[in-house]
């Protein structure tokens, strides 16, 4: 794989991820652009013991654009976009619209003395999985799967070492239900300057294992979905796709490495080159179901990077709020105010059809 870091008009950074060493990316960014945004401003929410983002310019961001004008496409004639070269394998830049940069101004102001505010330091990025509009993951070959990975690894690791950054969180959303604003196919990168809510609160459980057993808790909880068999959906001899005993959503599937490891950059290249095609067949069986493209989130749990990285193993989370060909599942009021989630269908079940596709 091929590394070609460039600057694009505004001085945001751009990363060509390129599958043959001949590629040449010296195109330069022909846009007249504005300066990038400020950081956002977080509030801490004293209630729950949670920070949330104030960013005021992302409501101006582009939205469902006609596919002409898809800021992902490469550059070709008179037409430019985010991505200068005319064509591209993996290309990782800077959102334009970040939730969390690294350009930080003056410090905010206190709201009150219950609520702290911080700069919003952090940093967005968009990834580009394809030049191809018109294309999916799931239509990816094995290959580009390898080099989205291998682009995550890259970015996780440089995103771990910029300054005050405790969590870097790699997502794909997919589909118009689960609220996408460009249709191209891309994932995204949150680099957070703290542990998420949801990543405290496994840790918290996984602490609590440990210090009982001694084990690693999302490891034998592994082990034990793989004994049981019965809501596996596909495995290899490195990674094992099933569907967790809880699951919250319809459906809803765990792909993780047999290997407890904390992050991405720590697969090993095995562990690497077998992931794709295991997800690839996850994913298409996701589109079988009701012979729909799937609209879904896949969010790689990754470990804090300075702290309880033992308690950590990596794994991706694809989930969709599809229950039925004609039906979505909403946020009811149980859901969105409590926390506490109903799910319609069994995971054996989810498990069962997913493996009849």
């Amino acid at each position: 794989m091929k590394r070609t870091q460039i600057e694009l008009a505004d001085g945001r950074e751009l990363i060509y991820f390129d599958e043959r060493d001949d590629a040449v990316r010296d195109q330069p960014d022909r846009r007249e652009l504005p300066p990038p945004p400020p950081a956002s401003q977080l509030r801490h929410d004293p209630l729950t013991d949670e920070w949330m983002a104030v960013a005021v310019h992302r409501q101006t961001r582009t939205f469902l654009p006609p596919a002409d004008q898809c800021p992902l496409c490469p550059s070709r004639g008179d037409r430019h976009s985010e991505i200068p070269a005319p064509d591209y394998d993996v290309a990782v830049f800077e959102n334009r619209f970040p939730s969390l940069s690294q350009r930080v101004a003056d410090e905010p102001a206190e709201i009150t003395p219950f609520t702290p505010v911080r700069p919003g330091r952090g940093r967005c990025e968009v990834v580009c999985f394809t030049d191809d509009h018109n294309a999916s993951f799931a239509g990816l070959p094995p290959s580009r799967v390898r080099t989205v990975l291998d682009a995550l690894a890259d970015r996780t690791s440089a995103l771990s070492e910029l300054p005050g950054v405790e969590q870097v969180f790699p997502f794909e959303n997919r589909g118009v239900e689960i609220g996408v604003t460009l249709h191209h196919p891309h994932g995204q990168i949150y680099a957070y300057p703290f542990v998420t809510p949801r990543t405290r609160s496994m840790l918290a459980a996984a602490r609590r294992h440990a210090d009982r057993t001694g084990g690693n808790l999302y490891a034998d909880v592994l082990a034990a979905e793989r004994a049981a068999g019965e809501r596996v959906v596909a495995s290899n001899a490195h990674w094992t796709a099933y569907v967790p005993a809880a699951a919250r959503w319809p459906f809803e599937v765990h792909v993780a490495p047999h290997r407890p490891v904390p992050d991405i950059p720590a697969l090993d290249d095995a562990e690497r080159a077998a992931f794709g095609p295991l997800y690839l067949d996850v994913l298409r069986r996701f589109d079988g179901l009701f012979d729909l493209p799937m609209p879904y989130i896949a969010a790689w749990h990754q470990a804090p990077v300075r702290i309880d990285r033992e308690l950590g193993h990596l794994h991706l989370q694809l989930f969709t709020i599809r229950r039925a060909k004609d039906k979505l599942k909403y946020l009811a009021g149980s859901e969105s105010g409590m926390g506490v989630f109903i799910n319609d269908i069994a995971p054996e079940r989810a498990a069962e059809l997913l493996r009849a596709v």
